[in-house]
C-alpha cells in the first residue's frame, strides 16, 4: 500500500473520533437530545459504508464494474438474507474467482 492511503485512513480517524467528541464536549454534562446522539452514532458507519463503496466501483481514478463487484454483491445478499459470514465470504470469493476466470 501506498503513503496516500495509509494518510487518508489515519485522516479518516481522527476525524471520526474528532465528529464523536464534538457532541459531548459541546454540551459538557448536560444529556444530549436523542436525535444528535443518533446522528453521532450513525456517522462511523456511514463513513465505513462509503469507504467500501469506493474501493468496490473504483479502479484508480474511475469507477467501474467488473467481477470483485458482483462477488461483492453476492456476499452482501448472503448477508441481508441472514447467512453465516463465512458462507457470505466464500461464495464471494468463488463467484468472483469463476467470473475472472470465465472472462
Amino acid at each position: 500500500m501506498t503513503a496516500t492511503i495509509w494518510w487518508t485512513i489515519a485522516g479518516c480517524t481522527v476525524v471520526t473520533a474528532i465528529i464523536k467528541g464534538i457532541g459531548p464536549v459541546a454540551f459538557g454534562g448536560r444529556e444530549m437530545p436523542p436525535r444528535a446522539v443518533g446522528v453521532i452514532a450513525l456517522m462511523a458507519p456511514a463513513l465505513l459504508a462509503a469507504l467500501v463503496v469506493t474501493s468496490t466501483f473504483a479502479t484508480g481514478d474511475r469507477w467501474h464494474v467488473g467481477a470483485h463487484t458482483v462477488g461483492v454483491t453476492v456476499g452482501g445478499i448472503i448477508l441481508v438474507r441472514k447467512g453465516p459470514l463465512v458462507v457470505a465470504v466464500a461464495a464471494a470469493v468463488a463467484v468472483t474467482a469463476a467470473l475472472r476466470a470465465f472472462t
